[in-house]
């Protein structure tokens, strides 16, 4: 049995951008210092829990244990953190080799967990992934957005067009493969894109291993 008492879960008071935890209440609209020197382009992260030991087996057992039962452990604790106006649930999508290989993307079973638990609808077909990446560990912020740069396209404007979209994913690490990810949603013509996920890295969480921050 998980000792989820080992679990930080995440609640406000937290960066009104992008939803990193503050260790005490700054205000409302206080931003955190990466979002004050750049804005993000999504509309938060909105994680269940930090990143840590518990957390990571969690997310190693459900994406390559074949444990498919933990997507609905995790999308019970993410529905709670789900913004009020969301329309729509897509998963980061896996390329199709490594699709091939896993057999399933865990993204969607979380998403289709989440979907259950809130009535969102999910699409898990507007938004692919057109190449495949390296895995980002060992690499700098710069060299992770360059990798998965153009990796996302939306083949299906329509699904999108006008709707706040969730993005949901196990792991938020660097946020390179979200922002992508958003880039793509938004020019195609949502509105707002959050991203929804299992487990988010907090500085000083350590390092995530490569099993985890590729796809």
């Amino acid at each position: 049995m998980e000792c989820w008492q080992a679990l930080r879960f995440l609640a406000p008071p937290w960066c009104a951008a992008c939803n990193l935890p503050f260790e005490f209440d700054r205000g409302e609209g206080a931003l955190c210092g990466v979002c004050l020197a750049s804005a993000p382009r999504h509309g938060g992260v909105r994680a269940a829990v930090a990143y840590g030991a518990v957390a990571r087996r969690l997310a190693l057992k459900l994406k390559y244990g074949g444990r498919i039962g933990v997507a609905a452990t995790m999308a019970m604790m993410m529905a709670r953190t789900l913004p009020v106006d969301a329309d729509l649930l897509i998963p980061v999508p896996l390329h199709r080799s490594r699709l091939w290989t896993r057999g399933y993307n865990q993204a969607l079973l979380i998403a289709r967990a989440v979907a259950k638990r809130t009535g969102l609808p999910v699409d898990f077909t507007a938004l692919i992934r057109i190449r495949r990446t390296a895995a980002l560990k060992g690499v700098n912020g710069r060299q992770r957005q360059r990798t998965v740069a153009g990796a996302f396209r939306v083949i299906d404007r329509a699904a999108v067009a006008g709707r706040h979209i969730v993005l949901v994913d196990d792991v938020f690490t660097s946020g390179a493969t979200a922002n992508a990810c958003t880039l793509a949603l938004l020019n195609a013509g949502a509105v707002k894109v959050t991203i929804a996920c299992w487990a988010r890295v907090i500085d000083g969480d350590g390092d995530v291993s490569t099993d985890i921050v590729s796809h």
